[in-house]
């Protein structure tokens, strides 16, 4: 529905703004450019959504290897400690702990299909344990704003859509993605902790989180020293290292596993050809949308008013230019897809801007999308502070996505 809402007003507001060049300004090539954008941008959705096919078939055959190995597994058996203290309020063996438990290492490995039929799962479990069936209970929302902060460690989309786009090293973002999506899940959780008054302070919390947070802290730290010519570099070379290596693992696991490596990629790869063709409408009539509102001078306009501000505050403003993705990103998952894809497209993959787009784009989740899907699924109607705290992880993502860009590709 957000969407809708979203994609009518891009056409309106550009035929507005198209309107007022034409009367006021006397520009009467504005409505013939709007028509050409139309055509152009379809043919680019559709280019870049067959485009994908190879790519989105081999990690989609990669991650199926994975899944039938037993790595979701592992990672939940990892993670296991830190959810019991998260979710305080579920019984001790109950199944949604589980569900739960999966759907985070599902999201966390970009296994969105697998993820959502989970995650619908455990919301359907965890309404079983609520007394107040149209209300949120305190498990559900903490459970919604772990999706929402989209903690993810292998952003496969967002890669596939840079190398159809011609990026050098389409894996360049793997570290800033994870980075940037780490302190948009610990603005989560602290935020939904201060509502439920969780108790942070003890040892397997501050362990699993404390240890994180030094991580990433060292990480920071180690690049901020370095000399600017030399990050890129060694990001890039630990993002394709580390990339490798988790497909070695996979493999390595299934065949430790007796898995069919073969027939379990093939299984995988068939869904990535599915998704590719399934996406084209999607993709085209959002680019056509901003591209109609690009053409209009809108865009411009938003850009260079949210450029004014930063200017005016003294900040550096090299980074307004992806800004639309950022904010489009709580709404719409394509919407934000089609922002990044267009800022790529006008800045190029390898661009500040196209890499910052990129890290918005993995930064977070679609908020309104999943709050509206999952609590859905089961009824609720009254989320309590469960929008207030996902947004909070969102704004968390997207100023640390800046800051980290800056750190990386400035």
């Amino acid at each position: 529905m957000v969407l809708n809402y979203i994609w009518i007003a891009f056409f309106m507001i550009a035929f507005v703004v198209a309107l007022i060049r034409l009367i006021f300004f006397g520009d009467t090539e504005i409505f013939s450019e709007l028509v050409k954008s139309t055509f152009d941008n379809a043919e680019l959705g559709f280019r870049i959504s067959l485009g994908l096919t190879g790519v989105m078939t081999l990690w989609l055959g990669l991650m199926k290897v994975g899944e039938n190995g037993g790595v979701i597994r592992i990672m939940a058996r990892i993670v296991g400690p830190l959810f019991r203290k998260l979710f305080p309020e579920i019984p001790e063996g109950h199944p949604a702990t589980g569900s739960i438990m999966l759907n985070i290492a599902a999201n966390m490995l970009g296994l969105d299909n697998a993820a959502t039929p989970l995650g619908l799962k455990a919301m359907d479990q965890l309404q079983e344990l609520n007394t107040q069936k149209d209300t949120a209970t305190n498990p559900m929302i903490m459970f919604l704003v772990l999706n929402t902060s989209g903690l993810t460690l292998i952003p496969i989309s967002i890669m596939v859509y840079r190398a159809q786009l011609g990026a050098a090293d389409p894996s360049d973002i793997f570290l800033p993605i994870l980075l940037a999506t780490f302190f948009s899940t610990m603005a989560g959780i602290l935020a939904v902790s201060f509502f439920q008054k969780l108790n942070l302070m003890n040892k397997v919390v501050m362990g699993y989180l404390g240890g994180f947070t030094l991580l990433v802290a060292g990480i920071i730290w180690y690049f901020s020293i370095i000399p600017q010519s030399q990050v890129e570099l060694i990001s890039s070379l630990a993002s394709n290292i580390i990339l490798f290596s988790i497909i070695i693992s996979f493999i390595a696991l299934a065949v430790y596993r007796k898995i069919n490596v073969y027939e379990s990629f093939i299984d995988g790869a068939k869904d990535g050809f599915k998704i590719s063709i399934k996406i084209i409408p999607y993709l085209v009539a959002i680019l056509v949308a901003i591209g109609v509102f690009r053409a209009s001078g809108a865009m411009q306009f938003l850009i260079d008013g949210i450029g004014w501000l930063v200017a005016w505050s003294g900040l550096n403003s090299d980074f307004v230019p992806a800004m639309p993705t950022a904010f489009m990103k709580p709404l719409s998952g394509s919407g934000a897809r089609g922002m990044m894809v267009d800022a790529m497209n006008t800045f190029g993959a390898d661009s500040f801007v196209g890499r910052l787009a990129s890290t918005f784009q993995g930064s977070t989740d679609t908020t309104f999308y999943v709050l509206a899907v999952y609590f859905g699924s089961v009824g609720i109607k009254k989320t309590r502070y469960a929008l207030t705290a996902g947004l909070i992880a969102d704004f968390a993502g997207i100023l640390a996505a800046i800051f980290i860009a800056y750190l990386f590709f400035h």
